[in-house]
């Protein structure tokens, strides 16, 4: 047996552990497929042991591959803890979606509270689909969104915490007939036609919440818009379509127009924190913590009476109401 062993070749098991393919495993560490087969080879040399099987159609770990995952697992987090202990951690990428929206940003500060050692840096990546490949490909580290309306192919690489049922709003030109309610039942939207980012490759799951939503209430999803980049020329487009936009009740205010909630029933989306299986990163304890307390005190994983939230997002939660 080695008298030590390079952390490096056990990340780069690890990683191919996770992603049981050399090519995808390659990309997520930003070195070349041959190099990381190289490492892997001579990690396999150093212990004596046969760690994959190799086809030309999959890869699979050995009963040694398997035994020494968690092992490798606390070697890396170990390594993490004393890099940071001085200074010399990576930070942590945090995908918070948008830079208006609440529940990623307090989790993020409340993170950045019970571990102010650590880098915790925010991302923005407009949508859970679109983070997904960027979570996946390592990246960024985490992100908030509606995990269940992720591709299967995805949620199979991923996993997520749930972290709040959020009550959905509709954004209203102020002029809007609806304008002047302080709730919008959804019943009055029937023969509305409204913007949930149909089209835009980054936010699916919104648009397929959407859909469930509207399903024999009378209310269209808008066509596809112009894919708007920035939150200026989002705000012009919707301006000039002047559709309702689904949305949620903290979603920033826009230009002359309102957010009103919706009600009868209150539609909700459940948000999650979202990583990749696998993830080793000592800021990331903190942002789950974070997570969990802010859920508890705020009551965010309380469904109110009445509430509505399609069945597959309901199964994802995993939670007791």
């Amino acid at each position: 047996m080695p008298a030590h062993l390079d952390p490096r070749l056990l990340r780069a098991f690890l990683t191919v552990a996770e992603e049981l393919h050399f090519t995808r495993a390659a990309a997520r560490l930003y070195v070349a497929q041959q190099a990381l087969s190289r490492d892997v080879r001579r990690l396999e040399r150093e212990l004596g042991a046969e760690l994959f099987v190799r086809t030309t159609r999959q890869v699979t770990l050995t009963a040694d591959g398997e035994r020494l995952v968690p092992y490798a697992r606390r070697v890396l987090v170990a390594q993490e803890a004393l890099l940071s202990a001085f200074g010399q951690a990576r930070p942590l990428l945090v995908d918070l979606n948008s830079p208006g929206l609440v529940t990623g940003r307090r989790v993020l500060h409340r993170a950045r509270e019970l571990a102010p050692e650590q880098e915790l840096m925010a991302r923005f990546e407009s949508g859970l689909t679109g983070a997904a490949g960027e979570l996946i490909a390592g990246r960024l580290d985490a992100s908030f969104g509606r995990y269940a309306g992720l591709d299967p192919a995805l949620r199979a690489q991923l996993d997520h915490q749930p972290v709040r049922y959020e009550p959905m709003a509709v954004v209203l030109p102020e002029d809007h007939r609806l304008a002047g309610n302080e709730a919008v039942p959804l019943e009055a939207l029937a023969g509305e036609t409204v913007y949930a980012g149909a089209g835009n490759p980054r936010t699916p799951e919104w648009t397929d919440l959407a859909r469930r939503l509207f399903e024999g209430r009378g209310i269209q999803v808008a066509a596809p818009a112009p894919l708007a980049v920035g939150d200026e020329e989002f705000q012009r487009i919707m301006a000039k379509m002047r559709n309702p936009i689904l949305a949620v009740v903290d979603f920033p205010a826009m230009p002359s127009t309102v957010v009103r909630p919706l009600v009868d029933p209150v539609p909700l989306s459940l948000v999650s924190l979202v990583w990749r299986k696998g993830l080793v990163h000592p800021g990331f304890d903190a942002l789950r913590r974070a997570a969990a307390q802010l859920a508890a005190e705020e009551g965010w994983l309380r469904r109110p009476v009445g509430g509505w939230i399609p069945a597959i997002d309901s199964a994802a939660a995993n939670v007791c109401d």
